[in-house]
């Protein structure tokens, strides 16, 4: 009897990279060109994973919106930048074990891999290209085609892409927004440890996993799980 066509989609910055440095580096560029004080780290690595136009006002709520445009811009500027200057390799390095896991996956017939993101399609392009992982990727949700994170459109456009069925689908992420997300479309939810949201603000998660290679075992888990 053969398995069901299944899915994995994974977020992106602080899920399969972290990119921390330019995160917070071009969001102090950002605010210092707008001429306000820069966010702290904790609350900048915490909006990282929603569309930059939501997340910008959540950091200052009380500028107006035209210089939350101008600075969503300048933040797009500055990390274009240092991207160029240190390449994708130095600027968003894998975490450990991810590649492999991901080719393991990836080798499974009846599995197919997405990506989630609040990145825009260039930047998810550049990324991808930068560490040779296009390939892997059957279906990639970016930030210019959906509401931010935790709608779940995102969610819905994969299953719709791949003809996948919410129950033979997961989501791997490591903020609050991508598990609720999942939740809001039917989908369990994989929480990683290693990113930028604590593990405890990851209620939504049907699982916790530590390590890359951990991965793959949860998502049986999951996946044999009766409904």
């Amino acid at each position: 009897m053969s398995r069901p066509l299944r899915l994995v989609i994974f977020d992106v910055d602080g899920t399969l990279v972290d990119s921390q440095g330019d995160i917070l580096a071009a969001m102090t560029a950002a605010f210092e060109r707008a001429d306000q004080p820069a966010p702290g780290r904790e609350a900048t690595l915490g909006i990282v994973g929603l569309s930059l136009d939501v997340a910008v006002p959540r950091l200052a709520p009380d500028l107006p919106g035209d210089l939350h445009n101008r600075i969503v811009g300048w933040y797009k500027e500055a990390y274009m930048g240092l991207r160029a200057q240190s390449g994708v390799a130095q600027s968003s390095p894998l975490y450990p074990h991810a590649r492999d896991t991901l080719r393991a996956l990836h080798a499974a017939p009846e599995t197919l891999l997405g990506v989630a993101t609040g990145k825009s399609a260039r930047g998810l392009d550049k990324l991808l290209d930068g560490h040779d992982l296009r390939h892997f990727f059957v279906t990639r949700q970016v930030a210019d085609h959906h509401p931010s994170k935790p709608h779940p459109s995102m969610l819905h456009a994969a299953l719709s892409e791949t003809g996948v069925a919410p129950e033979n689908a997961v989501m791997v992420g490591d903020t609050s927004f991508d598990m609720e997300m999942a939740r809001a479309a039917g989908i369990p939810g994989i929480g990683v440890s290693w990113g930028y949201h604590k593990p405890e603000a990851l209620s939504a998660a049907t699982e916790i996993a530590h390590d890359f290679r951990e991965l793959a075992g949860l998502i049986d888990t999951i996946w044999r799980a009766p409904a």
